[in-house]
This record gives structure tokens, C-alpha cells and sequence, in this order.
């Protein structure tokens, strides 16, 4: 029965090549060729889209991220994949990552517009600063910058490129024929951002596209990462292996949100969980277990090495983490995940072989296994109880685990009122309950 008075749930695809569990391009079913294979994510957008699903999110890096030898590697850049989901697609929602620290606003801003106005205002960015040195080692840099750094430039590459997408007002193309004007050149604003690290005169060369600006999302769960989710994200994706943790992340980013001036319901927080289902308990932890067995130790050990930037020569498989690792405070990496794991390691006294396990099904998220009734249920728990707007959907196994979700949890959750049985809007900000953004420039046409 439909409850149109109560919050509805968002739910987001993540898709990652087989499958977010580390060994599942191991199962006989799985494609070993997906990560390039254009058709497939196809596939995986319409049956998202089928369900109702918000939107799509890639991942990205600069550089190649970990070990080739171990699982599928190295990904299409996921805006030209995006625009070939955007025309198999109608409605769901299509989010690309992308790097502030190695790229400039105005490429960025103008392959984002580009995306918008391809999908019909679908387009999402999801906004990240890249760390380790792998990827500074690509753009010429010796080291990464520091993590104050990186965040720095971002909130000028946001401040830009949200200019960039205001430079041209909503109604600055006329295509006037009888007049011989196609744009109205005083709608068309240059304004000539000179600042810390970038220098941008505009206008851009795209016109003002469907949403105006895409979604912006973010991903990091720092000190630093909150404060800036809360001056610029309208998504946020986050791991949060506790529904108590998850209550945490959610009220102190939401309060962060109010004290930037912002609403806090314009910032939808979505925690990452991997469902593995089976049509009994045991059935789910018999799958679990076979993708367990099929984790190779050596390579995840590196894997998790790289995670926390430390020498995998220090981790023992069958010992627990070292005892002097560094504080959060010391790591220039990606803080918030470095500190997610070793509390976890520290937390239920892991060795590193069952760290591994643990880490091997979703990389810190929250992790769940059993009957689809099980799974929605603790879908709906997190939503009522604070500590989540929606999910980050990342199955263990693809396609098979989105098409168990979606087959088997998503009607439990529409038959109690909590999920979309059909889509409303057109948009991914109409998706999500946003707001168009207004033109910064448009009032200085007042009195003109």
C-alpha cells in the first residue's frame, strides 16, 4: 500500500566489473571481459532502470588500482561508457567519477554538460581527490599532494566549475531566424575566475544543460571529506559496516550541512551494502563461503597493503595488524578508509587472512548476507532509524546478485511504501528531490 506522506528510499547501482567481491570474476558464470564490454553494462543500466533504480555510479582512477594479476583491471573512462548507457536508457540516473586532482574544471564542466544534455538531464558527478602516488607519478608529480591540499583545490574546481555551468543563462539561446540571432550575447557571461590554482575566464562552449548542473556526489568520510560533503555534495556515498556508525556519519553530516547554510535534506546519505541472498540463510552463506574460498591471499594481502599504504611485508596472514600502525592524522591517503579497516582489524581482533575475508565482499561496506525478507529488512532499519536515506546497491556477484535484488527485495520494499513502483520525473535531481540550481548571473540582467 502506497505511503506518499513518508520518505521514499534511493537506491544507486554500483557497478564493478563481476561484482564488488574480490573473486567473483573466479565463478564459472562470470565474464571475464565485462569491465570492457559496452553491452554488458547495458544490461546492468536497463535492469536497474526496470526497478525503479535512482541512478548508476562508476568508479575511476587515474591510475591503475592494484594488481592486475588479481581481478579484472583497468576500467573505460566512464563518461564516453555513461553516454552509450545514456542513449540504451530513459530514465535512471548515470554518475561518473572524476578526479579534481588531475583534471582542469573547464574539460570537466564541459564533458559533464555534454553527459546532461546526451541523457536528458541524467548526468551525476561524483567528486573525488585521488590519493596515493601511483596517480601523481602519471601527471608528473613525485609524490601526492598533501590531503589539505588536494581537498583545497576541490573546492576551487567546484567553485569554477559551477560557474562554468551558469556562464550560459537558461534562456540565452533564441534561434531566432527572423532576426538572425541564435543567442543572445549579453546571456552569455565571461567572468574570469582568477584564483589559488586556477585561472578561468569562460564562458563555456556548451550551453546551460537540462539540470544546469549535473548531481555532484561525494565519497570521503574524513574530517575533511565531511566538511566539504557538507558545503557541496547532494549525494554522498559512504562505507558504514554499523547501523551505529551509520547513525553517526548520518547526524554529523547532516549537522555539517546546516552549519554551511545548507538544507539537510538536500543531502542524501548513502551508505554502501552488498547483499548476498539466498533463498534461505544457508543458501547465502554457502555462496559467501564459495566466494570466500576463492579469494586468493597473496594478492589480497598486497591489495590490502595498498589500501593503507604500508609495506605488505609487514602483515602476517595468520597475525593480527601491527600494533604501531600510524594515526589517521599521519596517513595522506584515503583517511576515512584507512581508518574503517583497522578499526574493524582492531575492533574483532582479525588476523589478516580473515581481515581479508571480511574486506573481500566490500572493501569495508556494509556486508550482508541472507534471505531477501532479511536483506530488506535491514534496508529498512538503517532508513527508519537514521542512518541512511538510501543505499548504494554494490551486489557481490553481477548480474546475478542486481537480478536477485531486484527481483526479490525490491517488491518487498514497494509493497511497504518505501520504494518508487514507478518513476516521477524525467531528471536525476527530480530522482532524488533536488532542486533545479538557480543562474548566479541571471540577475544581473535585471532592469536590462
Amino acid at each position: 500500500m502506497s505511503r506518499p506522506e513518508q520518505r521514499s528510499l534511493h537506491f544507486n547501482l554500483f557497478i564493478h566489473d563481476t561484482g564488488h567481491h574480490e573473486a567473483s570474476w573466479r565463478l564459472p558464470e562470470s565474464e571475464p571481459l565485462a569491465h570492457i564490454d559496452v553491452a554488458y553494462h547495458q544490461r546492468l543500466a536497463r535492469i536497474a532502470e526496470d526497478a525503479k533504480f535512482d541512478s548508476l555510479f562508476l568508479a575511476d582512477s587515474p591510475a591503475l588500482w592494484g594488481d592486475p594479476g588479481r581481478r579484472p583491471s583497468g576500467r573505460l573512462e566512464p563518461t564516453v561508457l555513461l553516454t552509450a548507457l545514456a542513449v540504451s536508457t530513459s530514465r535512471i540516473g548515470l554518475i561518473a567519477t572524476a578526479s579534481t586532482s588531475y583534471n582542469e574544471p573547464y574539460n570537466l564542466a564541459r564533458r559533464f554538460a555534454s553527459l546532461d544534455h546526451v541523457s536528458g538531464g541524467r548526468a551525476g558527478w561524483n567528486i573525488v581527490t585521488t590519493a596515493g602516488d601511483a596517480a601523481a607519478r602519471n601527471f608528473g608529480l613525485e609524490g601526492q599532494p598533501s590531503h589539505a591540499e588536494r581537498y583545497d583545490r576541490a573546492a576551487e574546481f567546484i567553485e569554477v566549475s559551477t560557474k562554468l555551468w551558469d556562464s550560459w543563462e537558461d534562456d540565452a539561446v533564441v534561434a531566432d531566424k527572423d532576426r538572425g540571432v541564435h543567442a543572445e550575447a549579453d546571456r552569455v557571461h565571461r567572468f574570469g575566475h582568477v584564483g589559488r590554482h586556477f585561472r578561468v575566464d569562460g564562458p563555456l562552449n556548451v550551453p546551460r544543460s537540462p539540470q544546469a548542473h549535473p548531481l555532484l556526489v561525494q565519497a570521503g568520510s574524513s574530517e575533511d571529506g565531511k566538511d566539504f560533503a557538507a558545503r557541496f555534495a547532494e549525494a554522498v556515498f559512504t562505507a558504514q559496516p554499523t547501523l551505529e556508525e551509520g547513525q553517526a556519519f548520518y547526524a554529523d553530516v547532516k549537522r555539517r550541512a546546516v552549519a554551511a547554510g545548507r538544507d539537510p535534506e538536500g543531502v542524501k546519505i548513502l551508505p554502501g551494502i552488498v547483499p548476498v541472498i539466498g533463498d534461505t540463510e544457508a543458501e547465502a552463506r554457502d555462496l559467501d563461503a564459495e566466494l570466500d574460498r576463492l579469494i586468493q591471499p597473496e594478492y589480497a594481502k598486497l591489495q590490502l597493503a595498498t589500501l593503507l599504504g604500508l609495506d605488505p611485508d609487514r602483515f602476517a596472514l595468520d597475525e593480527e595488524l601491527p600494533s604501531d600502525l600510524p594515526e589517521e592524522d599521519e596517513i595522506e591517503g584515503s583517511k576515512s578508509r584507512y581508518t574503517l579497516i583497522v578499526e574493524l582489524a582492531r575492533r574483532e581482533r582479525l588476523t589478516v587472512r580473515q581481515l581479508i575475508g571480511r574486506l573481500g565482499g566490500g572493501r569495508g561496506h556494509r556486508t550482508f548476507t541472507g534471505t531477501p525478507v532479511q536483506v530488506a529488512d535491514t534496508i529498512q532499519h538503517w532508513f527508519e532509524h537514521g542512518a541512511a536515506d538510501g543505499f548504494n546497491i554494490m551486489p557481490a556477484v553481477l548480474p546475478s546478485g542486481l537480478e536477485v535484488f531486484v527481483q526479490r527485495v525490491v517488491p518487498i520494499l514497494q509493497e511497504r511504501g518505501l520504494f518508487r513502483t514507478e518513476y516521477t520525473g524525467r531528471t536525476l535531481r527530480e530522482h532524488y528531490g533536488l532542486p533545479r540550481p538557480a543562474n548566479r548571473f541571471a540577475s544581473t540582467l535585471v532592469g536590462a
